[in-house]
């Protein structure tokens, strides 16, 4: 890539961006945009309660086959990120962050409710100046009604 055509690169503060594209991902999966998802860790490991995939289409489906999306595009969630903890090596161009989610959910006949909390272990890389996913996985501790969320438990209801 020459240089009249590399991207410039981001001036946001290292952790801020990767602060950013953690809170992305929760909007994504809260908009049911799976095609978002696929593009912001097309580069990454996703490794959740099943096999680890990878890649954007990979990521993509598995979003689609696992989540139910009701009739306004949405699962209906609210994925709430807080504890964030990211430390960055600037030098390697490398960041790591921890970080716990509680995941709300409400729908018509369901009033708000928590119905998982958890935590997310993130590797970021940073390439041509702009810091990307490179691992996600997520560890869900605490489980409720995830039957409105998740297609194999509605599945076996």
């Amino acid at each position: 890539m020459s240089a009249a055509t590399r991207r410039p690169a981001d001036p946001t503060p290292s952790d801020r961006a990767v602060e950013n594209l953690i809170a992305r991902y929760a909007e994504l999966v809260d908009d049911g945009d799976f095609a978002g998802l696929g593009v912001l860790l097309a580069d990454a490991t996703f490794t959740g309660s099943g096999e680890p995939v990878s890649g954007r289409d990979a990521i993509e489906q598995m979003f689609r086959d696992t989540l139910i999306v009701y009739a306004d595009g949405t699962p209906r969630t609210q994925h709430v990120t807080t504890s964030v903890a990211i430390e960055v090596d600037e030098q390697a161009g490398t960041a790591v962050a921890r970080s716990y989610v509680t995941v709300l959910q409400a729908l018509p006949d369901l009033p708000l409710q928590p119905i998982a909390g958890g935590r997310y272990h993130d590797r970021f890389e940073r390439r041509e100046g702009r810091w990307r996913f490179v691992a996600r996985r997520v560890r869900i501790d605490l489980v409720g009604d995830v039957s409105r969320h998740l297609r194999r438990v509605a599945a076996q209801r």
